[in-house]
């Protein structure tokens, strides 16, 4: 009799299933273009999660988390393999493209969390912008982008403490608060201490190194060419991961329109001047080509005869990727709390605690995530795969800023068709531009022509579309200057940057988007269809 019922039970929930799934067609044209306004981003979405976010922080606390959460990144695990086989001494050219690129986006992100002022981030800008579908697609990539970098970061940190305590074998080590505000003071001390830290590198490095080590190196000051400079802008860009987890803190921020500006841009400012001199310096103490691949700061150093500062960077470095590990750990915790609450991810991970007043399953979860990938990956697929997703959020999230003030925020009813087609043609200039400068046998005057294009458009752009009348100017609280320039200067460097990337990051990250893409038809479409049909 059981068993009867159980094949009955078993019989009626796969004719569900299957039910659900013949439905997908029609709940993809329900769900995929389906919007949020801001409105209900801040109030009917967000209480799925229960309890309320704490408001405890402030514009110095933002800085000291932006600060923190990019510098453990960049220098120790970027710039020594850059700059011995991609960019060489040149690497503090690439380090400022990347910074140009981070300052444009970093941008959009402030106007953005201004005017949805909620814990996530890209996810919840696209969600009100472009609709449900490339809300998730982004949101799966911001979580992706800080899981792997979590776990480059926490290889690279077993590599910078053994290096402290003399062990030749980083593996001997592989092995990760309460509530947030607790976090960031934390992580204020260590950012304090760190830029101390980083003063001591930059002031010995100059003081006892070369400047011949700078210029006269095999190659001079930039021995790959002006391929190489570019092509390591696009793999420190991956030092920037960081400041966008400032802005998945909105929820948790006191005057968020005062406070996020400063937080989020006044980081970038502060961490590409940090980098730029640590480059330099490590390229002055050393040659590029005997710089060391794993923990190059630490090495540097012992090569001028100063073990002992060898030892102390490694425990410098290591409390910089501590720094870096926990501000990473906020901002992907509250992206996958709020991707959640949309039900595109089953709903235990929206909840927040109640005492704390933090998304501890999520937190949880994703640290297990982490320390898994941190064990068995390698340290150069990792960065490739989170500089191409980084940069493929960045994009989007520029050319939805674009949208949002030429069509959702203008005054002016400008046909949605236009501002697609704008961002089709600079979407389409940016690459041809990236692919004819990629060729081996540079084809410049089809360079020029894509450039001169891009730059065409977007002037005719600015013309012709204006986002809003004199007479009905949109009230903002914080926006970006001079648009649609810096955005669209957003979208050409971060196509640009995609290109130089190699084949394999391509489709390492093909497979990484079908999964999602498949995750979304099996699970998130149906879910967030459940929920809307029960609210209706």
């Amino acid at each position: 009799m059981d068993s009867t019922q159980n094949s009955s039970e078993s019989g009626h929930f796969l004719g569900n299933c299957l039910r659900s799934l013949s439905q997908t067609p029609y709940k993809l044209r329900k769900r995929m273009l389906a919007t949020w306004t801001p409105d209900q981003e801040l109030n009917q979405v967000r209480l799925r999660s229960g309890a309320d976010m704490k408001r405890k922080l402030y514009g110095f606390d933002l800085v000291a988390l932006g600060v923190g959460g990019m510098l453990g990144v960049g220098v120790f695990v970027t710039t020594g393999p850059v700059a011995r086989t991609i960019s060489g001494p040149a690497v503090v050219i690439s380090y400022i493209i990347a910074a140009i690129s981070a300052l444009l986006s970093s941008m959009c992100y402030t106007e953005f969390s201004i005017a949805v002022p909620v814990a996530g981030g890209a996810f919840s800008y696209l969600r009100v912008t472009f609709g449900e579908f490339l809300g998730y697609f982004a949101g799966a990539n911001i979580l992706m982008e800080y899981v792997l970098s979590n776990a480059a970061v926490a290889r690279s940190f077993t590599e910078y403490f053994s290096g402290a305590f003399g062990v030749e074998n980083p593996n001997t080590w592989r092995v990760e608060v309460h509530g947030t505000k607790e976090s960031s003071r934390l992580n204020l001390l260590m950012t304090i201490f760190h830029i101390i830290f980083f003063g001591f590198i930059i002031i010995a490095g100059f003081s006892n190194g070369n400047v011949k080590n700078l210029v006269s190196s095999p190659g001079g000051f930039a021995p790959f060419g002006v391929k190489g400079v570019v092509d390591g802008a696009a793999i420190v860009y991956f030092s920037y991961i960081g400041y966008d987890s400032v802005s998945t803190l909105a929820e948790e921020i006191r005057d968020p329109s005062k406070n996020l500006p400063v937080g989020i841009v006044g980081s970038v400012i502060v961490v590409s001047a940090l980098y730029c001199l640590m480059a330099v310096a490590l390229c002055f103490m050393v040659p590029y080509n005997e710089i060391s691949d794993k923990a190059s700061f630490a090495m540097a150093f012992q090569k001028i005869g100063w073990k002992w500062a060898s030892h102390l960077v490694g425990v410098g470095a290591s409390l910089g990727i501590v720094a870096s590990l926990l501000v990473a750990m906020l901002g992907q915790a509250r992206y996958l709390c709020v991707i959640a609450r949309a039900r595109l991810v089953p709903a235990w991970l929206a909840k927040v605690h109640p005492s704390t007043g933090t998304p501890m399953n999520a937190t949880l979860f994703l640290g297990l995530c982490t320390a898994s990938i941190a064990l068995f990956t390698e340290l150069e697929i990792v960065l490739e795969i989170i500089s191409i997703g980084t940069l493929l959020v960045f994009y989007l999230v520029a050319n939805a800023l674009i949208y949002r003030r030429y069509v959702i925020m203008s005054t002016c009813n400008n046909p949605p068709l236009h501002t697609l087609l704008f961002l089709f043609l600079l979407t389409a200039t940016s690459l041809g531009f990236s692919l004819s400068w990629k060729l081996e046998e540079r084809w410049w005057g089809l360079s020029v022509v894509f450039g001169a294009s891009w730059i065409t458009i977007t002037a005719v752009f600015h013309r012709m579309m204006p986002a809003s009348s004199s007479q009905q100017q949109p009230q903002l609280d914080w926006s970006v200057p001079l648009m649609p320039w810096p955005a669209a200067l957003s979208v050409f460097l971060n196509v640009f940057l995609m290109t130089t990337l190699k084949i394999m990051s391509f489709q390492r990250f093909g497979i990484w988007a079908c999964l999602t893409v498949l995750f979304y038809l099996l699970y998130g479409v149906h879910s967030t269809f459940r929920v809307e049909m029960e609210t209706v």
